[in-house]
């Protein structure tokens, strides 16, 4: 496969990643301090880019109020994927066709998306509806979580996304090659 990528752009991809990824094989603890150290791929010299507290060493959970029951606390449940989507849809002023076209997403999936109020879908599904929508990188991350995902920096895949969110670029062609340029899955196939 040929690719018609700029070798500018990709260069720019690399730089965003070189500054961005976080190589989770590159984590290092101290139980002393009860700190994670989290350190950069590009930079692994010994300093700490990141510290995040250990789940164990701090109280991290809020207590809910007694009075409130699981019952009245599962329903409370939030606006789903599939509702936002359509939503997303309306407000963009496209058709479901012109949606899902775009998102490289076929029809059959689409409509077990919109039939089906609680679907799951992958996240290369989500995040392809996002660059279809041309979601905004807030709006995008949104999406994803309401379908149980989230961008990280230990994901070269979510990387490029964001690379692209961040500088307007929503042609999900140009992301899929750039995407294969670096050895990680497509969107929309």
């Amino acid at each position: 496969m040929k690719l018609n990528i700029s070798e500018n752009l990709l260069s720019d991809i690399r730089k965003y990643i070189d500054a961005n990824y976080i190589d989770p094989g590159v984590v290092s603890f101290s139980k002393t301090q009860r700190k994670m150290k989290v350190v950069r791929h590009d930079d692994y010299d010994g300093d700490v880019c990141a510290c995040m507290p250990m789940m164990g060493s701090a109280p991290v959970k809020k207590k809910m109020a007694a009075s409130i029951s699981l019952e009245d606390a599962v329903g409370q449940i939030d606006e789903s994927f599939s509702e936002m989507l359509l939503r997303k849809i309306d407000e963009s002023g496209m058709t479901d066709a012109q949606v899902y076209k775009k998102a490289n997403i076929s029809r059959k999936l689409f409509s077990k998306i919109r039939s089906d109020r609680l679907y799951k879908p992958s996240k290369p599904t989500v995040i392809s509806f996002a660059i279809a929508l041309e979601l905004s990188l807030d709006d995008t991350k949104e999406m994803l979580m309401k379908a149980g995902f989230a961008l990280s920096h230990s994901s070269k895949f979510d990387i490029i996304i964001e690379y692209f969110i961040i500088h307007g670029n929503y042609n999900i062609f140009e992301i899929n090659e750039a995407l294969f340029a670096f050895d990680q899955s497509l969107l929309g196939v």
